[in-house]
């Protein structure tokens, strides 16, 4: 049985804040997952995606029948640190069975009920209840703290973000949709990067970076956080820049240069889901 999980919203400029009304949670790098034990054991992408058989050591489960899950699969890196790059390789790869650990933050059915309609503490109080942690089943702790000061630690600690979830006893978990209740504040990366071009159909901007000997590398593809206005100026300007084009893509000469915000840098230099913030001096 699939249930859609509810989906975060950006906090405000992106900013902890500290409340006494929210708990917050380490945001993990992983793959957004319902599992589900109703009478049998499925795992599904947060789109209602069936991907059981791709991850045979969750049959370990220590779920009792009648439990839904939201959580975050993930797998870790030799520091102790999700990491998102293998956590993707695991799971397009029809070989690879490096396992994985699926990483509980709520619980959706409990003994067969339905308690969506339940407190965020009231589900969080049984999802302590429903099962025991094994090697690839845990839950999620939450920090009851100052948020600002946890954000600083994750963010030295280089991991994705928290979530800031209110704990008002009128909020329940809405099914598929994108909530104030759940608020994401991400430990972006930043850098300039030039701008080597840009893809002509579903408009993109290519984006560079200086490689050790000065030649320029691909860095990866921008498709969002351009303005209207900045789409103007780019406009303005990028014919007098084309070196040559293909069926795809315009390479121009990297004389542009970009300030972008990027979840982080792939372990083969590439940015990963990268945002235009401005553009600045080269």
């Amino acid at each position: 049985m699939f249930i859609a999980p509810m989906l975060l919203q950006d906090a405000k400029d992106n900013r902890p804040y500290n409340s006494k009304h929210h708990i917050a949670e380490v945001k993990l790098d992983g793959l957004r997952c319902i599992v589900s034990h109703m009478d049998k054991l499925y795992v599904y992408t947060q789109d209602g995606q069936s991907v059981t058989h791709k991850f045979p050591e969750l049959f370990d489960c220590p779920l009792p029948e009648g439990t839904i899950l939201d959580g975050e699969l993930i797998m870790m890196d030799d520091q102790g640190r999700p990491d998102f790059e293998a956590m993707s390789a695991r799971f397009l790869s029809p070989t690879d069975r490096t396992p994985v650990i699926f990483v509980a933050f709520d619980i959706l059915r409990h003994k067969g009920i339905d308690i969506t309609g339940l407190p965020l503490l009231k589900r969080k109080e049984l999802l302590d209840q429903a099962f025991v942690e094994n090697g690839h089943y845990r839950k999620i702790k939450i920090h009851e703290g100052k948020a600002v000061d946890y954000f600083e630690t994750i963010r030295e600690r280089g991991l994705e973000g928290i979530v800031l979830k209110s704990k008002k006893d009128h909020f329940k978990y809405e099914s598929n949709k994108r909530s104030r209740q759940w608020q994401k504040v991400i430990n972006w990366t930043y850098a300039d990067v030039y701008i080597s071009g840009y893809r002509k159909h579903n408009f993109a901007l290519l984006a560079s970076i200086d490689s050790a000997n000065g030649a320029k590398l691909p860095a990866g593809v921008i498709e969002t956080g351009l303005t209207p206005l900045q789409q103007n100026l780019f406009d303005g300007v990028r014919q007098r820049l084309v070196l040559k084009e293909d069926q795809h893509f315009v390479y121009m000469e990297p004389l542009l240069m970009a300030r972008i915000k990027t979840r982080n840098w792939t372990k083969n230099g590439k940015l990963r889901s990268p945002v235009f913030m401005e553009f600045v001096r080269a």
